[in-house]
Protein backbone atom coordinates (compact mmCIF):
# COMPACT_ATOMS: atom_id res chain seq x y z
CA UNK A 1 0.00 0.00 0.00
CA UNK A 2 1.41 3.40 -0.96
CA UNK A 3 1.71 5.93 1.82
CA UNK A 4 0.71 9.52 1.15
CA UNK A 5 3.80 11.77 1.11
CA UNK A 6 3.95 14.62 3.59
CA UNK A 7 5.83 17.88 3.72
CA UNK A 8 9.27 17.62 5.35
CA UNK A 9 9.58 18.92 8.88
CA UNK A 10 10.54 22.62 8.70
CA UNK A 11 13.89 23.76 10.02
CA UNK A 12 15.03 27.10 11.37
CA UNK A 13 13.96 30.31 9.67
CA UNK A 14 14.44 33.94 10.49
CA UNK A 15 11.20 33.85 12.45
CA UNK A 16 11.10 30.37 13.99
CA UNK A 17 13.02 27.62 15.74
CA UNK A 18 14.66 24.59 14.17
CA UNK A 19 11.79 22.17 14.75
CA UNK A 20 13.78 19.20 13.49
CA UNK A 21 16.39 19.82 16.20
CA UNK A 22 13.65 20.34 18.80
CA UNK A 23 12.03 17.04 17.83
CA UNK A 24 15.33 15.16 17.97
CA UNK A 25 15.89 16.46 21.48
CA UNK A 26 12.33 15.56 22.47
CA UNK A 27 12.79 12.01 21.23
CA UNK A 28 15.84 11.62 23.47
CA UNK A 29 13.83 13.08 26.35
CA UNK A 30 10.95 10.62 25.99
CA UNK A 31 13.43 7.77 25.57
CA UNK A 32 14.95 8.58 28.95
CA UNK A 33 13.50 7.39 32.25
CA UNK A 34 10.71 4.94 31.43
CA UNK A 35 7.37 6.46 30.53
CA UNK A 36 5.73 3.03 30.78
CA UNK A 37 6.00 3.32 34.58
CA UNK A 38 4.23 6.69 34.50
CA UNK A 39 1.75 5.39 31.93
CA UNK A 40 0.70 2.65 34.35
CA UNK A 41 -0.77 5.39 36.55
CA UNK A 42 -2.89 6.95 33.80
CA UNK A 43 -4.57 3.88 32.30
CA UNK A 44 -8.10 4.95 33.26
CA UNK A 45 -7.94 8.08 31.10
CA UNK A 46 -7.61 5.96 27.94
CA UNK A 47 -10.48 3.69 28.96
CA UNK A 48 -12.72 6.71 29.55
CA UNK A 49 -11.71 8.24 26.21
CA UNK A 50 -12.52 5.01 24.36
CA UNK A 51 -15.99 5.08 25.89
CA UNK A 52 -16.48 8.81 25.21
CA UNK A 53 -15.51 8.24 21.55
CA UNK A 54 -18.16 5.46 21.38
CA UNK A 55 -15.78 3.15 19.55
CA UNK A 56 -17.57 0.49 17.55
CA UNK A 57 -16.46 -3.12 17.35
CA UNK A 58 -14.88 -3.75 13.98
CA UNK A 59 -13.59 -0.20 13.55
CA UNK A 60 -9.96 0.53 12.74
CA UNK A 61 -8.48 2.73 15.46
CA UNK A 62 -5.12 4.52 15.57
CA UNK A 63 -3.38 5.54 18.81
CA UNK A 64 -0.92 8.38 18.06
CA UNK A 65 2.13 8.90 20.29
CA UNK A 66 0.90 5.76 22.00
CA UNK A 67 3.74 5.31 24.51
CA UNK A 68 3.31 1.92 26.16
CA UNK A 69 -0.06 1.47 24.46
CA UNK A 70 -2.78 2.57 26.88
CA UNK A 71 -5.23 3.92 24.30
CA UNK A 72 -4.48 1.23 21.69
CA UNK A 73 -5.18 -1.47 24.28
CA UNK A 74 -8.35 0.29 25.43
CA UNK A 75 -9.51 0.40 21.81
CA UNK A 76 -8.70 -3.28 21.30
CA UNK A 77 -10.72 -4.18 24.40
CA UNK A 78 -13.67 -2.49 22.65
CA UNK A 79 -13.44 -4.99 19.80
CA UNK A 80 -11.65 -2.74 17.35
CA UNK A 81 -8.62 -3.39 15.15
CA UNK A 82 -6.04 -1.12 16.78
CA UNK A 83 -2.68 0.29 15.70
CA UNK A 84 -0.31 2.25 17.93
CA UNK A 85 2.41 4.62 16.67
CA UNK A 86 5.26 6.10 18.69
CA UNK A 87 8.84 7.21 18.07
CA UNK A 88 10.33 5.48 21.14
CA UNK A 89 11.00 1.81 20.23
CA UNK A 90 11.45 0.67 23.84
CA UNK A 91 7.94 1.86 24.72
CA UNK A 92 6.54 -0.04 21.75
CA UNK A 93 8.29 -3.19 22.99
CA UNK A 94 6.50 -2.77 26.32
CA UNK A 95 3.19 -2.18 24.53
CA UNK A 96 3.61 -5.40 22.53
CA UNK A 97 4.24 -7.37 25.72
CA UNK A 98 1.14 -5.89 27.33
CA UNK A 99 -0.99 -6.75 24.30
CA UNK A 100 0.34 -10.32 24.25
CA UNK A 101 -0.32 -10.74 27.97
CA UNK A 102 -3.98 -9.79 27.44
CA UNK A 103 -4.37 -11.75 24.21
CA UNK A 104 -5.13 -8.57 22.26
CA UNK A 105 -4.30 -8.27 18.56
CA UNK A 106 -2.72 -4.81 18.33
CA UNK A 107 -0.10 -3.65 15.83
CA UNK A 108 2.58 -1.23 17.02
CA UNK A 109 4.69 0.79 14.58
CA UNK A 110 7.59 3.18 14.93
CA UNK A 111 6.44 6.58 13.66
CA UNK A 112 6.26 10.32 14.23
CA UNK A 113 3.07 12.12 15.27
CA UNK A 114 3.88 14.81 12.70
CA UNK A 115 4.45 12.29 9.88
CA UNK A 116 2.25 9.28 10.54
CA UNK A 117 3.14 6.08 8.64
CA UNK A 118 -0.47 5.49 7.53
CA UNK A 119 -2.50 6.23 4.38
CA UNK A 120 -5.06 9.02 4.21
CA UNK A 121 -8.43 8.30 5.80
CA UNK A 122 -7.49 4.79 6.84
CA UNK A 123 -8.97 4.83 10.37
CA UNK A 124 -12.48 5.22 11.69
CA UNK A 125 -11.17 6.79 14.89
CA UNK A 126 -7.84 8.31 15.88
CA UNK A 127 -6.91 8.76 19.54
CA UNK A 128 -4.06 10.49 21.34
CA UNK A 129 -3.71 10.47 25.11
CA UNK A 130 -1.15 12.96 26.47
CA UNK A 131 0.69 12.34 23.20
CA UNK A 132 0.24 14.59 20.15
CA UNK A 133 0.09 17.58 22.48
CA UNK A 134 3.88 17.33 22.89
CA UNK A 135 4.65 17.54 19.15
CA UNK A 136 6.53 20.83 18.53
CA UNK A 137 4.49 21.78 15.45
CA UNK A 138 0.91 21.87 16.70
CA UNK A 139 -0.72 22.56 13.35
CA UNK A 140 1.16 19.78 11.61
CA UNK A 141 0.36 17.26 14.36
CA UNK A 142 -3.33 18.20 14.18
CA UNK A 143 -3.30 17.96 10.38
CA UNK A 144 -1.87 14.43 10.63
CA UNK A 145 -4.61 13.36 13.04
CA UNK A 146 -7.19 14.69 10.59
CA UNK A 147 -5.47 13.13 7.57
CA UNK A 148 -5.40 9.66 9.13
CA UNK A 149 -9.13 9.76 9.96
CA UNK A 150 -11.78 8.91 7.38
CA UNK A 151 -14.42 11.52 6.48
CA UNK A 152 -17.10 11.38 9.13
CA UNK A 153 -14.74 9.71 11.58
CA UNK A 154 -13.81 10.63 15.12
CA UNK A 155 -10.71 12.06 16.80
CA UNK A 156 -10.40 11.63 20.58
CA UNK A 157 -7.86 13.59 22.62
CA UNK A 158 -6.74 13.73 26.23
CA UNK A 159 -4.55 16.74 27.05
CA UNK A 160 -3.26 18.28 30.29
CA UNK A 161 -4.67 21.72 31.03
CA UNK A 162 -2.34 24.70 31.56
CA UNK A 163 -4.09 25.67 34.80
CA UNK A 164 -3.85 22.21 36.39
CA UNK A 165 -1.20 20.49 38.46
CA UNK A 166 0.76 19.11 35.50
CA UNK A 167 0.67 22.50 33.81
CA UNK A 168 2.16 24.09 36.92
CA UNK A 169 4.70 21.28 37.22
CA UNK A 170 5.96 22.07 33.72
CA UNK A 171 6.13 25.80 34.54
CA UNK A 172 8.13 24.93 37.65
CA UNK A 173 10.56 22.84 35.64
CA UNK A 174 11.03 25.48 32.93
CA UNK A 175 11.93 28.09 35.56
CA UNK A 176 15.01 25.97 36.19
CA UNK A 177 15.56 24.57 32.68
CA UNK A 178 13.94 26.77 29.99
CA UNK A 179 12.22 25.07 27.09
CA UNK A 180 13.06 25.69 23.42
CA UNK A 181 12.42 29.26 22.31
CA UNK A 182 9.64 29.86 19.83
CA UNK A 183 7.86 26.54 20.42
CA UNK A 184 4.25 26.70 21.58
CA UNK A 185 3.44 25.22 24.98
CA UNK A 186 2.01 21.69 24.79
CA UNK A 187 -0.50 22.75 27.46
CA UNK A 188 -2.36 24.81 24.84
CA UNK A 189 -3.90 21.50 23.70
CA UNK A 190 -5.70 21.55 27.04
CA UNK A 191 -7.67 24.67 26.02
CA UNK A 192 -10.82 24.73 23.92
CA UNK A 193 -9.80 27.83 21.96
CA UNK A 194 -6.56 26.24 20.75
CA UNK A 195 -8.31 23.03 19.72
CA UNK A 196 -10.90 25.07 17.81
CA UNK A 197 -8.04 26.79 15.97
CA UNK A 198 -6.38 23.47 15.14
CA UNK A 199 -9.43 21.36 14.25
CA UNK A 200 -12.35 23.73 13.69
CA UNK A 201 -12.03 23.83 9.91
CA UNK A 202 -12.37 20.05 9.62
CA UNK A 203 -14.93 19.44 12.35
CA UNK A 204 -18.69 19.18 12.50
CA UNK A 205 -18.54 19.28 16.28
CA UNK A 206 -15.90 19.57 19.00
CA UNK A 207 -16.98 18.49 22.50
CA UNK A 208 -14.64 19.00 25.42
CA UNK A 209 -15.05 18.05 29.06
CA UNK A 210 -12.63 18.86 31.84
CA UNK A 211 -11.75 15.77 33.85
CA UNK A 212 -9.44 15.04 36.76
CA UNK A 213 -7.01 12.26 37.49
CA UNK A 214 -5.29 12.02 40.86
CA UNK A 215 -1.65 11.09 41.38
CA UNK A 216 -1.07 9.56 44.82
CA UNK A 217 2.24 9.29 46.67
CA UNK A 218 3.31 8.54 50.24
CA UNK A 219 4.97 11.97 50.50
CA UNK A 220 5.91 15.01 48.40
CA UNK A 221 9.44 13.65 48.28
CA UNK A 222 8.23 10.34 46.84
CA UNK A 223 6.40 12.29 44.13
CA UNK A 224 9.63 14.10 43.23
CA UNK A 225 11.65 10.89 43.21
CA UNK A 226 9.09 9.11 41.02
CA UNK A 227 8.96 11.80 38.33
CA UNK A 228 12.70 12.39 38.55
CA UNK A 229 13.41 8.73 37.84
CA UNK A 230 10.72 7.72 35.35
CA UNK A 231 9.31 10.80 33.54
CA UNK A 232 11.51 11.88 30.64
CA UNK A 233 11.04 15.68 30.87
CA UNK A 234 11.77 15.67 34.61
CA UNK A 235 14.63 13.18 34.23
CA UNK A 236 16.31 15.39 31.63
CA UNK A 237 15.71 18.59 33.61
CA UNK A 238 17.55 17.19 36.62
CA UNK A 239 20.28 15.85 34.35
CA UNK A 240 20.86 19.34 32.91
CA UNK A 241 21.48 20.98 36.32
CA UNK A 242 24.42 21.00 38.70
CA UNK A 243 24.07 19.66 42.23
CA UNK A 244 22.73 22.91 43.71
CA UNK A 245 20.31 23.30 40.82
CA UNK A 246 19.03 19.76 41.28
CA UNK A 247 18.45 20.43 44.99
CA UNK A 248 16.56 23.64 44.18
CA UNK A 249 14.35 21.95 41.57
CA UNK A 250 13.60 19.05 43.93
CA UNK A 251 12.63 21.49 46.68
CA UNK A 252 10.35 23.48 44.34
CA UNK A 253 8.61 20.34 43.09
CA UNK A 254 8.09 19.07 46.63
CA UNK A 255 6.60 22.46 47.58
CA UNK A 256 4.35 22.21 44.53
CA UNK A 257 3.05 18.84 45.72
CA UNK A 258 2.40 20.20 49.20
CA UNK A 259 0.38 23.11 47.82
CA UNK A 260 -1.71 20.93 45.51
CA UNK A 261 -2.24 18.07 47.96
CA UNK A 262 -5.96 17.79 48.59
CA UNK A 263 -5.47 16.05 51.96
CA UNK A 264 -3.42 18.82 53.57
CA UNK A 265 -2.75 16.72 56.67
CA UNK A 266 1.02 16.25 56.41
CA UNK A 267 0.73 12.61 55.36
CA UNK A 268 0.43 11.03 51.95
CA UNK A 269 -0.41 13.34 49.07
CA UNK A 270 -3.21 13.24 46.48
CA UNK A 271 -2.54 15.52 43.53
CA UNK A 272 -5.66 16.33 41.44
CA UNK A 273 -4.50 16.90 37.86
CA UNK A 274 -7.00 18.32 35.39
CA UNK A 275 -7.09 17.36 31.74
CA UNK A 276 -9.33 18.08 28.77
CA UNK A 277 -11.13 15.13 27.18
CA UNK A 278 -12.12 16.09 23.64
CA UNK A 279 -14.19 14.32 20.99
CA UNK A 280 -13.95 15.79 17.48
CA UNK A 281 -16.48 14.66 14.86
CA UNK A 282 -15.09 15.24 11.37
CA UNK A 283 -16.97 16.35 8.29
Amino acid sequence: MTLTPTTPTPTATATGPDLAAVKAKQQKTWSSGDFAVVGARIVLQSELLAEAADLRAGWRVLDVACGSGNAALAAARSGTSAVGVDYVPSLLDTARKRAAAEGLDVEFRVGDAEDLPVPDGSFDAVLSVFGSMFAPDHHRAAAELIRATRPGGVIGLVSWTPSGFIGEMFRTITKHVPGPKGVQSPMLWGTEDHLAELFGGAAVEIRSTQQTCVFRFASPEEFVGFFRRWYGPTFKAFEALDEDGRDDLAADLADLARRWDRHQDGGSVALPSTYLETIISLR
